[in-house]
């Protein structure tokens, strides 16, 4: 079986609301693709149309070429990590485990294999209700991984997890990926996506607003950019923006440039005396550049500098 997730012109309404609006992407194999957008854009009922829990109003998506619902023994063709709580709490986490893979065909063996692998050997029979949100993620992981699928889809997967356990997953992902394995990860921690993804799709409002390689995309989202560390800020923005640079403050001390190389700002503050220890390529983080990819799809904002009473209550 190939080791792809294929999603070609997925539309869908709810109602009056349209949540996908021509959604089409390719997952391949060997790398981990982070799956980011804003809230609202069409992440989640991607990954519930690919799995065949919600039905799509146009287009497909099929997990090797065919459709998650037509495969006899599906955990081993794509694991899926959507929702950590979805499992019975009164049954111990190894129980939990045994039932997936009687459905499946397979046998305590490799249970017990991915209770070693996810790090749950110590709390293997006790009761998974009483797990935390750590624990419920490692045990929801360990079930994406029991059918040892070539396709994994999983969402938020470092949700709840500590330090070590971060490192945990990001490891697991890049070891997963090596071995030719197709995996997608919907994230809004961008910080992981960049030590962790190889390609990325980013989406807003039901469509596909950018879908390439991480290192590209932070190379366009550093392109022209400068950045200045002075003591006299307002004398170097002057001059800057008088030569026709766009000046944007980073810091106390520190400037992004815009429109001007790193030796023409250096010829420039040279020329009016103004004081600088550095000027260097700018680096976007992949936040950085996700941010300005999804400006204009972002669907809940808040006003800048102050949240609202309802959402500082949350």
């Amino acid at each position: 079986m190939q080791a792809t997730i294929e999603v070609a012109g997925l539309r869908k309404r709810f109602g009056r609301t349209v949540a996908l609006d021509g959604m089409s992407f390719t997952v391949k194999p060997g790398q981990v693709t982070g799956f980011v957008g804003p809230n609202g854009a069409g992440k989640s009922t991607t990954m519930r149309v690919i799995l065949g829990l919600d039905a799509a109003d146009e287009g497909s998506a099929l997990v090797g070429g065919r459709p998650y619902t037509g495969f006899r023994r599906p955990l081993c063709r794509l694991g899926a990590l959507l929702d950590a709580s979805a499992l019975q709490p009164s049954r111990t986490a190894r129980n939990h485990l045994l039932w997936l893979a009687h459905s499946q065909g397979l046998g305590a063996r490799r249970v017990d294999e991915v209770i070693e692998q996810s790090g749950l050997r110590s709390v293997a029979r006790r009761r998974a209700g009483d797990f935390s949100l750590g624990m419920r993620q490692r045990l929801g992981i360990a079930a994406a991984l029991l059918g040892d699928p070539p396709v994994l889809m999983l969402d938020e997967p470092s949700n709840g997890l500590d330090p070590e356990g971060i490192v945990w997953i990001r490891g697991l992902l890049r070891s997963l990926a090596a071995e030719g394995r197709a995996v997608l990860v919907s994230s809004h921690l961008m910080s992981e996506l960049q030590d962790t993804a190889d390609h990325l799709v980013v989406v807003g409002r039901g469509r596909v607003v950018a879908d390439t390689g991480v290192a590209d995309l932070i190379a366009a989202a550093s392109r022209d950019r400068v950045t200045l560390r002075t003591t006299a800020r307002p004398a170097a923005m002057a001059a800057l923006a008088n030569a026709g640079a766009t000046v944007a403050v980073a810091g106390h001390d520190t400037l992004t440039v815009s429109g001007l190389e790193a030796t023409r700002v250096v010829t420039l503050l040279n020329r009016s005396a103004v004081p600088f220890s550095e000027v260097s390529a700018h680096r976007a983080t992949l936040e950085e550049a996700y941010l300005e990819l999804t400006r204009d799809a972002v669907e809940f904002r808040a006003a800048a500098g102050a949240a609202t009473g309802q959402e500082a209550a949350r």
